[in-house]
């Protein structure tokens, strides 16, 4: 874990209340991919945990909902503006446990941080199927992203303004993807029907509140076959088959 200031390089709308974050660091360290980082805004308490979506020497990208008044703040935020953000937290995706062709199933912003695991498995030479699922055609991100590294990407919205009507359960359903290992992110009821739809031969990085990031406040625990795990040193990925739903 380490603290680091950043300066914004660009902050604006991309999707229905999402943002896309670009930042600076003046330090060459930079956070792994799949990470999470802990985000310090003027006159809050409490940091704001986002998922790494993309990560170089020196430049981050993130992806964030305007929700409360704490991202509503960051989203006014302008290129300059200077952000202090705790990184090197979290457990990332494990790429080697896919054989030759894995299967990622994302929901909303569950998106960004199977994004870097993508570039991963690509770089790796490994195939992929990407089902990715939305509320509606206003809510998608990285849609070009992922087809850039995944001719077989599938889109899902709810209402059906966009690619197939439904939910990434039924997709699954309908086209029936090969796969040796599958990795999900998203809201908990999303990924609690994937895992059961799929098996237990998987990866899911839970998505929980948090109040230090850095394991001492347990605010975060989930409930897992070997008791209670914090979700922000443990996790945010665990095996599927450790996760009580």
């Amino acid at each position: 874990m380490k603290t680091m200031d950043y300066t914004i390089v660009e902050n604006r709308s991309v999707a229905r209340q999402v943002y896309r974050l670009v930042l600076r660091a003046d330090d060459p360290s930079f956070a792994a991919g799949g990470e999470f980082v802990n985000l310090a805004l003027d006159g809050f308490f409490l940091r704001r945990p986002i998922s790494i979506c993309e990560t170089e020497p020196g430049r981050l990208v993130l992806y964030y909902k305007v929700v409360g008044e704490g991202t509503k703040a960051l989203a006014a935020l302008g290129a300059g503006a200077r952000l202090n953000l705790l990184t090197g937290l979290g457990k990332s995706f494990d790429a080697s446990r896919c054989r030759s062709k894995a299967l990622l199933v994302g929901g909303g912003l569950g998106a960004a941080p199977l994004y870097p695991l993508a570039r991963e498995l690509a770089a790796a030479g490994k195939e992929m199927s990407v089902i990715l699922g939305f509320g509606t055609a206003e809510d998608v991100v990285l849609e070009a992203e992922f087809r850039a590294l995944c001719p077989d990407t599938q889109i899902v919205t709810m209402d059906g303004s966009a690619g197939m009507k439904g939910l990434v359960t039924d997709a699954i359903d309908a086209l029936s993807p090969a796969f040796d290992f599958y990795y999900t992110c998203g809201p908990g009821v999303m990924m609690r029907a994937v895992s059961a739809q799929l098996g237990t031969n998987g990866q899911a990085s839970l998505e929980e509140r948090m109040g230090c990031g850095a394991g001492y406040c347990w605010c975060c625990s989930c409930k897992t076959t070997d008791g209670p795990r914090r979700t922000c040193t443990d996790g945010p990925v665990f095996d599927v088959d450790k996760i009580l739903w």
